[in-house]
């Protein structure tokens, strides 16, 4: 293989300095002679307390093909087509939407998701559930950082909370009252997983049990009326931060328990979640993670449809924010080099309490707390640290009524953004939706069949490219923005260059990347504008 890409990032890689990144700290990196060496500022990533979790396996880059370091002594950045295909493949999710007639009655039809790791352990998160004790679905990205802990929470704690906020006020009391007489609770929520996307049991009990909380304070609103979806959204988001607020505030005995407390607390996770029920389309955002819409128009083109903004120092209205809740005195610091405080990219996140609580609320906490360094969590306080909270996790909520001609859903990660422009994104979902849709050459047989002209009807197949496509769209998509070169082709020895990248370097080239596709039911919403 060539070496002028695997050269470049190598060299590249050495005679860089600072590695910027969207986390919340900064690594540098410091040449010496032949080596890099890494020294670590501040906290990166957030190891699991022993027995909390384990690492994140299919999801990770398996350890056979991905080096570890660039102090290796024989450093390769060759991989087979096979290898490649087995990293891109390992955190393939899909899902198809069937009735119990086995008809499809939802306008969701299917979805397709993936993840590809970057950070060690992986520290993006997703989640997808159908609704059982109201209509609808619901899919979830979440982009943590300083440690995956806050995004595993997150994922799996934000739907239950949306899902128990749109409940009626019957349903929550017949939940409370199998509860106190200790019987079986039905599920709220059916949940589509693949087998590395797993609940960690440690925190079961508990997390239960603050759910129980909110629906009992949801009770004791004494309201018939409920919320409407966008409050459900934004209620329960700005719960579920008020809840891993207090629960690292709350005294605890279980040690276990106290440390995951403060990893969730004191890392953080931006999240956008759809809902989707008929044509009824939700989505709430908090920080930088997209969703957006494939539309093809009546000529055939296509277009593209954002449903959220990027919560950051690149958006006005963020900007515009800030400065209202905040004195005129700290105009000027309250982003620099384009952060918040000069440290976080996202402006608005769950956890990061160390930009949410006091200076003297952050002291007691780690103070009263058990080794807090070994959980890779530091006392910082930044500079010009006046008046918190500077950030929430408050998320902006759009609403869409969903059309025929609106044929599929993208969330992801920023992962796949800072690769793939909106655009780019619809286009490859729209081409592979096309090649799918494309029926397999006919095998026509011509009598007397003989092997060779079978061999012959096969060739012409592969040559066409069905053979080699990839399944699954959230696949194809991490492929072409990891691999593609300056025409938007997938260059192999690019991408095998970036699978190999050792984790001490992966960063610096390429983040967590988390997609998940929605493909519409066309025909059931017409169905619904025929009928209204």
């Amino acid at each position: 293989m060539s070496r002028t890409v695997s050269s470049w990032i190598l060299s590249s890689a050495r005679n860089s300095i600072v590695l910027g990144g969207k986390g919340r700290w900064y690594s540098v990196c410091i040449p010496n002679r032949n080596k890099i060496k890494w020294k670590l500022l501040f906290s990166q990533a957030c190891p699991c307390p022993a027995g909390s979790c384990s690492s994140d396996g299919a999801l990770s880059l398996p350890k056979a093909f991905r080096h570890t370091s660039t102090e290796e002594e024989h450093f390769s950045f060759q991989l087979s087509p096979a290898q490649i295909n087995a990293m891109l493949r390992a955190g393939e999710l899909s899902h198809r939407t069937l009735d119990f007639s086995g008809k499809n009655a939802s306008s969701v039809l299917r979805f397709e998701s993936n993840q590809l790791a970057s950070n060690s352990p992986m520290e993006d998160r997703r989640s997808a559930a159908t609704c059982l004790r109201t209509a609808g679905m619901m899919f979830g990205v979440f982009d943590g950082h300083a440690g995956a802990a806050c995004a595993q929470a997150v994922s799996e704690r934000l739907l239950h909370y949306i899902a128990v906020s749109l409940m009626s006020r019957q349903s929550l009391e017949e939940i409370e009252l199998a509860v106190e007489a200790m019987k079986p609770v039905r599920p709220i929520l059916q949940w589509h997983r693949h087998p590395n996307d797993v609940e960690y049991q440690e925190t079961t009990s508990q997390y239960f049990e603050n759910l129980r909380v909110y629906w009992q304070h949801l009770l004791d609103l004494d309201t018939e009326l409920g919320f409407s979806l966008e409050e459900a959204m934004v209620c329960a988001f700005k719960r579920l931060d008020s809840d891993i607020s207090l629960e690292v505030q709350a005294p605890q005995e279980n040690e276990l328990m106290r440390n995951i407390a403060l990893q969730v607390a004191f890392s953080g996770a931006t999240a956008c979640v759809a809902h989707i029920d008929g044509v009824h389309l939700h989505v709430a955002n908090t920080g930088d993670c997209r969703a957006i819409l494939g539309v093809r128009e009546e000529d055939g083109t296509w277009s593209t449809l954002p449903l959220t903004r990027d919560h950051n120092a690149y958006d006005e209205f963020e900007i515009r924010r800030l400065k209202r809740e905040h004195p005129r005195s700290e105009e000027k610091t309250l982003f620099v080099n384009d952060r918040l405080l000069g440290i976080l990219m996202p402006s608005r996140a769950f956890g990061d309490v160390q930009l949410k609580w006091s200076k003297e609320l952050q002291h007691s906490i780690l103070e009263n707390s058990c080794d807090v360094e070994a959980l890779n969590i530091y006392q910082y306080v930044p500079p010009n640290y006046h008046t918190p909270p500077y950030l929430t996790a408050e998320p902006e909520v759009t609403y869409h009524k969903l059309r025929s001609k609106d044929k599929f859903l993208v969330i992801a990660s920023d992962g796949l953004w800072e690769m793939l422009s909106n655009e780019k994104v619809v286009k490859l979902v729209a081409g592979h939706l096309t090649e799918l849709n494309v029926q397999k050459p006919p095998l026509t047989f011509k009598k007397p069949v003989n092997l060779g002209y079978m061999h012959n009807l096969l060739l012409q197949r592969k040559s066409k490219g069905l053979a080699s496509l990839d399944q699954n769209i959230a696949t194809h998509l991490i492929r072409h923005a990891i691999g593609s070169n300056e025409y938007g082709e997938v260059d192999p020895e690019k991408l095998a260059a970036m699978l190999a990248l050792p984790e001490d370097l992966a960063r610096m080239y390429r983040d967590d990347i988390t997609v998940t596709v929605v493909y519409f039911n066309s025909e059931t919403i017409e169905d619904y504008y025929r009928n209204h």
